[in-house]
Parts: C-alpha cells; structure tokens; sequence
C-alpha cells in the first residue's frame, strides 16, 4: 500500500486544517488506518485511528473532542480534521495503514505515508 498524506501548513493558534492520506490499494477497506504526528526532538506519537469500515475511532487525549479522523473507502482516502488547533499540535503527520485491527502502537502499521508538517503559530 503507497500512502500520500497532504493538507499540511501554517494556520493561527485556533484555526483548523484538514489532512488527507490518499491509498493506492482497491482493497483500502480492509485497512485500519490511523495518524500519527512527530513534533521536533520527540517520538512519533499516536494520534488517532480508524477501522476498515469506519466504525470504530480512538483518539489521543491530547486531542479528543478538537480531531476527527474519518475515512472514504470509496475514494481510498482517510482524513483527519483538525479544530482548535493549539501551538502543541505543531508537528509533522503521518498516515498509517495497517492489514491488523487498528492500534494505538507504532509497531502494528506496516505502511507510512511521507509526511505533511503542520504549523501553528501563537
């Protein structure tokens, strides 16, 4: 599975950004799906995560009631709607695709997107 995430940038402290991940596989549907962010000198942290059929979510405290992760399996596509976004959330996303159910840990994702980095200023 290729995984092309888009939609990063600069935005002002509680504005909002929308991120895509677009996947290359007709058989998307089969994949939970999650994003994770990496801001400068820390770990790649999870953020939030979807199953195939999109009925299920989790979401990282840290942005629980702010981010909504939602998925299209119609157009191989996952998004994750970012509201309220606070200078905290500066970091570089990245999608994640994996042929188990959907976790929470870095190591269950077979396949990553490259990246789109999102900036928010104070």
């Amino acid at each position: 599975v290729q995984l092309q995430a888009s939609g990063g940038g600069l935005v002002q402290a509680g504005g909002s950004l929308r991120l895509s991940c677009a996947a290359s596989r007709r058989t998307f549907s089969s994949y939970g799906m999650a994003w994770f962010r990496q801001a400068p000198g820390e770990e790649r942290e999870f953020v939030a995560g979807i199953s195939g059929s999109g009925g299920s979510t989790n979401y990282a405290d840290s942005v629980k009631g702010r981010f909504t992760i939602s998925r299209d399996n119609a157009k191989n596509t996952v998004y994750l709607q970012m509201n309220s976004l606070e200078p905290e959330d500066t970091a570089v996303y990245y999608c994640a695709a994996t042929s188990g159910l959907f976790a929470t840990t870095r190591s269950k994702y077979d396949y990553w997107g490259q990246g789109t980095l999102v900036t928010v200023s104070s």
